[in-house]
């Protein structure tokens, strides 16, 4: 999925760049969805305020746009119908990548969508081809391909292992049938079981993405998407609560009163039975929609959160260089066509002041659960003292119960995790 700014990420703020990993959204998304971008191993010191977030990317997007379907709920660059484009789009990926010149050694790929496992057999080993080319993961690093159950099988696993992707992202969403009907998701909760049966025997680092608060749905029916995930025993899950994305068919439905939002307090309750059920079997929330056992969190995912540079290759995909984000054309023509001119593909951009880097790094590193915001790290990665940037935003939040902090740095509270885009916002 596409990579960045800190409130107002998506259609429904009206501007901003796209968010791009398996999910930097706000779990109680009542607010606006945040953030994301990548990081730690081999990153420059901050000399000046506002210096080290960009200086070496060490992460990689690539974003593959082809899907079968266009969910309902879905505002990502993806498209249905043009399954002929593909050769071509590859084509013009590999000009793209191509820019950055001598092969980079990275810490972390991540290769998103639309559907990346859409593509044949054949053309999953072109992709990986061109990205192994470029690009060389260092000891420790990961590889994370997603996929949709429905598209995943033992051929394409099989280019999966041998491309060296160690980390699969599967799209389940839920087992309900209702659910999956009101999503406009093109699975069936079989092809779920069928995929992971493919995936389990061959990485031992696999995720789920799980979404609650979808209309109709209720505690019972999130209580058994929970039981039937965990009897996989997934290593990873992303769960968030439903967007509705201004412009997409699942708002203009919401908007002409066919379906309609879930109570609040029935959302709260299903955040809460996640974060408590996922804790007893293992899986620690590390993040306020992510959940781990110990060892298999997302590292390009940490990598967001620690607001560290990256690449973004691909229609839609955003990136942070040297303190610009900027995101490529959201439309697969316009992205064709100025690549195969050999012209810069890309879109909005956005320049950071030192300022607004470091109060953006605050709101990500906030979102760690674990960690929170670690003063020294903090200080080493932006310049800035945490404490005279937005101290005064985080004592408010100490007093009223939403962060603790133990002196070497501030986490949210068990309260404070629903209240997050409170919190958020007033460091921003």
């Amino acid at each position: 999925m596409p990579g960045v700014p800190v409130v107002g990420a998506h259609a429904d703020d009206g501007g901003g760049i796209d968010s791009q990993s398996e999910n930097t959204r706000n779990p109680l998304h009542r607010g606006r969805t945040l953030i994301a971008p990548n990081p730690f191993a081999n990153e420059t010191r901050a000399e000046s305020p506002g210096d080290s977030v960009a200086d070496c990317p060490k992460h990689v997007y690539v974003h593959i746009p082809f899907c079968y379907h266009k969910c309902g709920y879905c505002d990502f660059a993806s498209v249905a119908g043009v399954d002929h484009l593909a050769d071509r789009y590859l084509t013009a990926l590999e000009r793209e990548i191509a820019t950055v010149g001598e092969r980079r050694v990275v810490t972390t790929i991540f290769v998103g969508g639309g559907t990346p496992t859409r593509l044949s057999p054949v053309q999953l080993e072109r992709l990986l081809a061109t990205i192994n080319h470029h690009f060389e993961i260092e000891p420790g690093g990961e590889f994370t391909v997603e996929a949709n159950p429905g598209t995943l099988d033992h051929d394409k696993v099989n280019v999966l292992v041998a491309g060296g992707v160690d980390r699969v992202s599967l799209g389940a969403q839920s087992f309900q049938k209702r659910s999956l009907a009101v999503l406009e998701r093109d699975h069936d909760p079989a092809e779920v079981l069928r995929a992971v049966d493919a995936i389990a025997p061959r990485f031992r680092r696999w995720s789920l993405d799980l979404i609650f608060g979808v209309p109709g749905s209720t505690l019972a029916m999130w209580t058994d998407d929970l039981d039937q995930t965990l009897a996989l025993e997934p290593s990873h899950l992303s769960c968030y609560g439903l967007v509705y994305e201004k412009g997409t068919p699942l708002w203009k439905r919401r908007s002409e009163g066919i379906v309609h939002v879930l109570d609040e307090e029935l959302e709260r309750a299903m955040y809460e039975l996640t974060i408590d059920r996922l804790a007893q079997s293992g899986l620690e929330m590390y993040e306020i929609s992510n959940y781990a056992r110990p060892g298999h969190e997302s590292l390009h995912n940490l990598a967001y959160w620690a607001n560290a540079s990256y690449y973004g290759f691909g229609v839609g995909a955003a990136r942070y260089l040297n303190g610009v984000r900027s995101v490529n054309t959201r439309e697969i023509t316009a992205y064709l066509k100025r690549i195969e001119a050999g012209e810069d593909a890309t879109g909005p951009t956005e320049t950071l002041d030192a300022e607004a880097r470091a109060r953006e790094t605050a709101v990500l590193m906030l979102r760690r659960i674990k960690i929170g915001i670690n003063r020294a790290e903090f200080t080493l990665r932006t310049g800035f003292d945490l404490d005279r940037l937005v101290g005064s935003e985080l004592e408010r939040h100490r007093r009223n119960g939403l962060v603790e902090d133990d002196g070497h740095g501030v986490r949210l509270t068990r309260s404070g995790i629903f209240l997050a885009d409170t919190v958020l916002s007033d460091i921003v």
